[in-house]
């Protein structure tokens, strides 16, 4: 079982940044798929950026792709999601999420067995 914490969240100016952290407990966390997902009010939950237990494979959702870059440290146990360029439509409570078994359904958060409490992002206009 793992335990994840998301951080990093606030409130930023349209064009800003902000850096979101998922820090993971447990000793698998270098074994799990990873993901971003985001949810604003009224809204169902949005597939934001995934990655491999490696690192070496990413994808991005179309409305966040050059603009989100998802990364992670296994010695760390930490997932990133580095957010640039921010819109006020980015406006959302930021989860990461981990898959401990492989599906292709990557942008589905059913396929995912762990997740964060959320953390707040705010673009102002």
């Amino acid at each position: 079982q793992v335990q994840l914490e998301e951080s990093g969240g606030g409130l930023v100016q349209a064009g800003g940044s902000l850096r979101l952290s998922c820090a993971a407990s447990g000793r698998t966390f270098s074994s799990y798929i990873m993901g971003w997902f985001r949810q604003a009010p009224g809204k169902e939950r949005e597939f934001v950026a995934r990655i491999s237990a490696e690192g070496s494979i990413r994808y991005h959702a179309d409305s966040v792709k050059g603009r989100f870059t998802v990364s992670r440290d296994n010695a760390k146990n930490t997932m990133y999601l580095q957010m640039n360029a921010l819109k006020p439509e980015d406006t959302a409570v930021y989860y990461c999420a981990a898959q401990t078994s492989y599906s292709d359904n990557y942008y589905d958060p059913s396929v995912y067995d762990y997740w964060g409490q959320g953390t707040q992002v705010t673009v102002s206009s």
